[in-house]
């Protein structure tokens, strides 16, 4: 009887230990883009990722958050570092935001549309929550042009159905006092507008885990 009871003891202790371990073990959030979530021109500290970092050690501090952006990454580009970096970090989460290059040198959207789709996939095989990120380019491209690479975004969002940000530079792009002087990326005024289009649509991916 001793040992029977030693032995439930023993193993009533083993899983709240593995219970413990597993509670504790940091849950990583990948974030994969370009100059837009890099800080391009900025201090780190006041690009959006990081404010992003900031609010979710207060909220969520389990989260440990892995900025893979890369200035003038192309989803191609992404995609050659993308199983890579699923191997090291393992993430649960993925905020993908690539394709504004491609379209600025004018790649053929379906190999755009190819290269996100392939990342969202390996995402899913690997059991992570996506979050795709949604952009727009400047007009002078050709309205059909422009149109259709805005809407890739919301296709491929239904397809596999996976939460997106239609346009990430909502309320800052069309504003010269939130915008750097190349008009296309975000000032460090505009980084917090940029956080708080995408917070409504990441934290209910963060909350469902």
């Amino acid at each position: 009887m001793r040992i029977t009871q030693q032995i439930r003891v023993a193993c009533v202790a083993l899983i709240l230990f593995c219970s413990y371990a597993q509670a504790a073990q940091p849950h990583n959030l990948l974030v994969m883009g370009d100059s837009l979530s890099a800080a391009h021109n900025l201090r780190q500290q006041d690009g959006w990722v990081s404010l992003l970092k900031t609010k979710l050690s207060q909220s969520h501090p389990q989260i440990s958050i892995i900025n893979a952006s890369v200035g003038g990454e192309t989803t191609q580009g992404g995609l050659a570092r993308f199983p890579a970096l699923l191997k090291q970090y393992q993430p649960q989460w993925i905020i993908l935001e690539l394709g504004a290059n491609d379209a600025l040198r004018g790649y053929p959207l379906d190999q755009t549309t190819k290269n996100l789709s392939s990342m969202i996939e390996q995402a899913q095989q690997n059991k992570a929550k996506v979050l795709l990120i949604g952009n727009r380019i400047p007009q002078n491209y050709g309205k059909r042009y422009t149109e259709m690479f805005f809407g890739l975004y919301k296709t491929l969002a239904a397809k596999y159905n996976v939460s997106y940000v239609p346009f990430m530079l909502k309320g800052v792009a069309l504003n010269k006092n939130l915008m750097q002087s190349d008009g296309l990326h975000p000032n460090a005024k505009g980084q917090p507008i940029v956080l708080q289009t995408i917070l409504p649509y990441l934290l209910p991916l963060l909350d469902k885990n």
